[in-house]
């Protein structure tokens, strides 16, 4: 436990003491955020607000990691490492992004074929290498199968290739990316929320650490590989989204922008693939997927009101749903604290059938 400890403790000072030196340097650069005329006018204050400090949570993340190891004089798995990587692609993607907004000083940053290029790609070297690197027990980072808590044997993704698989992966990992973003539009809600979940998959691959089948043989064991070094990734990731938290809350004094909110959807989708709980992202994670559900929802309503009656309706007022709702006259911080509460209840919702699972043996 000394490591994870440590990774998560030095990524929140880290965090939290860098923050505010990379406030100043931003907004010294003139790197603000860009504020959409058709969002709510409620959020024209924020104009100019430095943005891209999802640099400050990726690096104190991935420092505290690499303390913990050089503290426990331990080697990198490539189970973290290949989390690490995904964590680090899509941040440059996002990065790009936002560097285009920002440089240009308008809301449209990469158009949204190079941005799905961009993740495509990464998502695609992640699954590849997720197959790779077997340890003594034949067991990869992630399964040729879809998970829900365990792998789902009748459910295999092994054939042709493995194309299924690298497409499943893609899936998961652009529908968690896009649903961190597009929660990422109230101070702190995203930041909060990505707290919850990094913090419920460190209890998880504890917990599979300690249930391990060469740790501990039985029927209810995990054959996951390394989820010990996994969870001193996640909980360093924890630490550094709780510290930057402190200057993100509301009012913020810094956003993530897409640098931050891309690399920790990808990491979220990382991690329910390396943990064999790829279903259950759906409870984990289940307050992105409410904020992405109500934008495929309006899109899909305008457009069907359209072509059946010739004018279009939509569903809410603004999405994401969020947005509804300051429109509707909540209080952002109402707003954030409120969806904080659904997330915190969806996670333990998960945690718990992930436990009973293992305590029914089922």
């Amino acid at each position: 436990m000394i490591a994870i400890l440590l990774a998560g403790g030095l990524a929140l000072l880290l965090a939290l003491l860098v923050t505010p030196v990379a406030v100043r340097i931003l907004a010294r650069a003139g790197y603000g955020q860009i504020i959409r005329d058709d969002g709510p006018t409620s959020h024209h204050t924020k104009r100019g607000t430095p943005t891209m400090g999802g640099t400050v949570i990726i690096g104190a993340a991935v420092v505290g990691y690499i303390a913990a190891h050089i503290f426990t004089w331990n080697w990198p798995s490539p189970s973290a490492l290949l989390v690490i990587l995904l964590t680090l692609g899509l941040g440059l993607v996002g990065f790009l992004d936002d560097f285009l907004k920002v440089s240009r000083q308008r809301s449209l940053g990469l158009r949204a074929k190079a941005k799905l290029a961009g993740q495509t790609l990464i998502a695609i070297v992640f699954a590849i290498l997720s197959l790779q690197f077997p340890d003594e027990r034949e067991i990869t980072p992630a399964s040729p199968a879809i998970s829900f808590i365990r792998d789902i044997d009748w459910l295999p993704l092994a054939w042709a290739a493995s194309v299924p698989f690298v497409l499943w992966v893609l899936l998961l990992i652009s529908a968690s990316s896009n649903g961190v973003n597009l929660t990422d539009g109230l101070d702190g809600l995203a930041t909060g929320a990505c707290v919850m979940v990094f913090a419920a998959y460190t209890l998880i691959l504890v917990w599979q650490f300690n249930q391990d089948c060469v740790r501990s043989p039985g029927p209810k064991c995990y054959e996951i590989r390394d989820p010990y070094d996994l969870a001193v990734f996640a909980f360093a990731l924890a630490g550094a989204c709780f510290g930057f938290l402190w200057w993100n809350a509301s009012p913020a004094k810094i956003y993530m922008g897409d640098t931050g909110s891309l690399a920790l959807g990808g990491a979220v989708a990382g991690f329910a693939i390396m943990t064999r709980t790829e279903l259950l992202l759906i409870l984990i994670g289940g307050l992105f997927l409410i904020e992405t559900a109500s934008v495929i929802l309006q899109t899909s309503f305008f457009k069907f009101t359209r072509w059946r009656t010739g004018t279009p309706k939509r569903l809410f007022r603004m999405t994401p749903i969020h947005h509804h709702f300051e429109l509707k006259g909540w209080n952002e911080v109402t707003i954030t604290i409120r969806f904080w509460i659904i997330c915190g209840i969806l996670v333990a919702g998960g945690i718990g059938i992930f436990y009973a699972e293992w305590v029914a043996g089922i």
